[in-house]
């Protein structure tokens, strides 16, 4: 905590002394627990207290602090409203999250990481069995009454939120990562978002990081909603009721809500572990059967299913709802792979139908943006939908391809992932309900939209050699890759053979989707459309070198990492690290796990013959319905023949330098 820690601390001082009040703190931290009043318990069955304006920010009801009324409370399940002196009562259930819904006009506390205080965990008993972290103490008996505190926020119907893909930190090494890259873009952001979605797999298992992590994230001072990833849960719990135990101890709820402007944000844990009978016989999971291993599902429960029907139908009708899960609704890149789906996902149209409404996920470790009315092959067998209905984003990873990859410049993996994209986080610009989507690549400038690259016929077939040796069993397949970043040609020299046998302009647009309409211009002539590689119509994606972003595959497909040694003796330092494995021996350079060979949002325009000799500039330019516009050009060559790419020593040795002259 360090320098915020000292800083706020002083300001809390200062205003638990008096010297500060009212609105000179109002865009100050909030820093305050939940008042949870030990005592006489409350009638039998339920859970009671009061939501009240906490005048002097201590987080506790004093006398004189007044209720606030018409504030949203609830148990996972029943929503309920405050009355007028901001009192209210719910159902009692034996393991439940109790909480506020953060109205609009008004903040919730945080501690000292930002990590918003609106909820208490209710296990009397705890968790039924001793788990690797922890999981959750016996609560009790509830308490007398649960109150919760709230304060007047300056935040108005237009802000901004910080909106993160996995940051799947599966170590200390890679928290490290994370703190270099995201903490310090948002850190060195003038207008700080209001908030931080995050949208699961904070952690990649090891739930012991959640504590460093929210101290490194909280270093940006934003209040940050975490949703609850697969990687996120207890997986040596037994029961899903159990699985997220230690999360709730560190974190949190794992299903909440909270209003900002004329939004209300939505967090679901979407991943049902282990799974079991209900996926088996309800939606014919075979894996959460048959299989004696432990696994999990993406599929909503009951309970959260009668928590956001009974939440929406409490809800102004003409909010834009938001809602934040791990495992997409339905996805491009995992299209046809039922559990990397979520299989009640009809059943939430169903309930939303008639809302302005945006889906945001993770998982996939893929941006991907879908309009409303997109559709591909794969989501009627897996989920049972044909097209949705309102806009699904896949959020990427603020890990990109697991932290995996060459380092680039800052010394950070450069991580590109399975679609082409960089690691980054999604900027969401809200003006009342309407949004602006733009996707921030880490360590890029911020109006860095795409990528641009030739996809030559050289190209694609260094591709498939490679992509095919990647795909091969590696005990067959020897240590040394066929080929190597050296044996390609630059894909943006082009011979009168490239043009000829199809050269592509492409363009990696990575917020890009179905409405996006993007145009090249050679050499300053007119604009002409460029086409896009997948249609979202219904088809079954297209992949392969054919379809694939040469700018990403260039560096996914020789990987040199891997050789890096020493003769230090830590076998740690030796070869490549990424994830969960040790390490892997040092080893010639070599592809990584994600490659390029599909993306929903890959542009490309053949060169067309004719073009004179020498240098010709391409300029692409984007318009997005709900994003930026933007442009970026790209140089190329055309020649005759292609030159030779290394020292021309042939024609450096034809002649002698000679000696040296004498002066006179």
């Amino acid at each position: 905590m360090g320098f915020a820690v000292k800083k706020w601390g002083a300001l809390l001082a200062a205003i638990a002394g008096g010297a500060i009040a009212g609105p000179a703190f109002a865009r100050e931290p909030y820093f305050a627990t939940i008042d949870v009043v030990r005592g006489s318990a409350p009638p039998a069955g339920t859970a009671a207290g009061k939501v009240f304006d906490d005048a002097n920010r201590n987080g506790r009801l004093d006398d004189g602090e007044a209720g606030v009324p018409g504030v949203k409370v609830s148990n996972g399940r029943d929503v309920v409203q405050t009355a007028a002196d901001g009192s209210y009562s719910l159902a009692a259930r034996d393991d439940m999250s109790v909480f506020v819904i953060q109205p609009s006009g008004w903040q919730v506390p945080t501690n000292r990481d930002f990590i918003p205080q609106f909820a208490y965990q209710h296990k009397p008993a705890g968790s039924p069995k001793r788990l690797r972290f922890g999981g959750l103490p016996p609560t009790g008996p509830l308490p007398a009454a649960i109150n919760f505190p709230l304060a007047p926020s300056e935040t108005g119907d237009d802000f901004r939120c910080a909106i993160l893909g996995d940051v799947q930190a599966t170590s200390n090494m890679e928290v490290g990562y994370a703190r270099d890259t995201i903490v310090r873009e948002l850190e060195n952001l003038n207008d700080r978002p209001a908030c931080i979605f995050a949208l699961g797999d904070l952690v990649g298992d090891d739930l012991g990081l959640i504590p460093r992590l929210a101290d490194v994230l909280g270093a940006a001072r934003i209040p940050q909603w975490w949703v609850q990833g697969n990687h996120d849960y207890d997986s040596d719990a037994d029961r899903d009721a159990d699985s997220s135990d230690s999360w709730r101890r560190e974190y949190g709820p794992v299903t909440y809500a909270f209003e900002i402007g004329r939004v209300l944000f939505i967090g679901l844990d979407n991943i049902v572990y282990p799974c079991g009978r209900v996926d088996y016989e309800a939606f014919s999971r075979d894996f959460c059967g048959e299989d004696p291993r432990k696994t999990y599902n993406g599929r909503f429960t009951d309970d959260q299913m009668r928590f956001v029907e009974n939440l929406v139908k409490a809800t102004d009708p003409g909010k834009l709802i938001v809602l934040g899960h791990h495992i997409p609704l339905v996805g491009f890149d995992n299209r046809e792979q039922w559990q990397h789906q979520t299989d009640n996902a009809a059943e939430l149209y169903r309930i939303l139908k008639g809302r302005k409404a945006l889906d945001l996920s993770g998982h996939s470790h893929t941006l991907e943006n879908l309009a409303s009315g997109d559709s591909f092959a794969g989501w009627k067998q897996s989920v049972g939908v044909d097209t949705i209905p309102f806009r699904h984003v896949v959020a990427g990873a603020v890990a990109g391809d697991w932290w995996g990859g060459d380092f680039d410049i800052a010394g950070i993996p450069m991580s590109l992932q399975g679609d082409g994209s960089p690691r980054g986080y999604i900027d969401m610009a809200v003006r009342g309900t309407d949004y602006d989507l733009d996707y921030r690549a880490a360590g890029q400038p911020v109006d860095k939209a795409m990528w641009l690259s030739m996809s030559t016929p050289e190209f694609r077939d260094w591709a498939r050699v490679l992509l095919a040796w990647r795909n091969s069993p590696a005990q067959k397949r020897g240590e040394v890759p066929p080929l190597s970043i050296q044996d390609l040609p630059d894909v943006r020299l082009l011979t009168p053979q490239d043009i000829a046998g199809g050269s592509w302009l492409t363009a990696n647009v990575w917020m890009g989707d179905s409405d996006t309409v993007v145009t090249v211009s050679i050499d300053g002539g007119a604009a002409q459309r460029m086409e896009r590689t997948q249609q979202a119509r219904g088809e079954p994606s297209h992949v392969g070198a054919d379809f694939a972003d040469p700018f990403a595959l260039q560096h996914q497909l020789a990987v040199t990492r891997t050789a890096i040694a020493s003769r230090s003796g830590d076998p740690l330092a030796q070869g490549y690290i990424q994830g969960r494995q040790d390490r892997f021996a040092p080893a010639p350079p070599r592809p990584q796990g994600s490659a390029a060979d599909h993306s929903s949002h890959l542009w490309r325009f053949r060169i067309p013959g004719g073009l004179r000799d020498g240098t010709h500039s391409a300029q692409v330019h984007v318009e997005r319905p709900q994003g930026s516009s933007t442009s970026e050009t790209m140089i190329f060559e055309t020649r005759a023949t292609r030159p030779q790419p290394t020292f021309r020593f042939d024609a450096w040795n034809a002649f002698e330098d000679g000696p040296r002259v004498p002066e006179n």
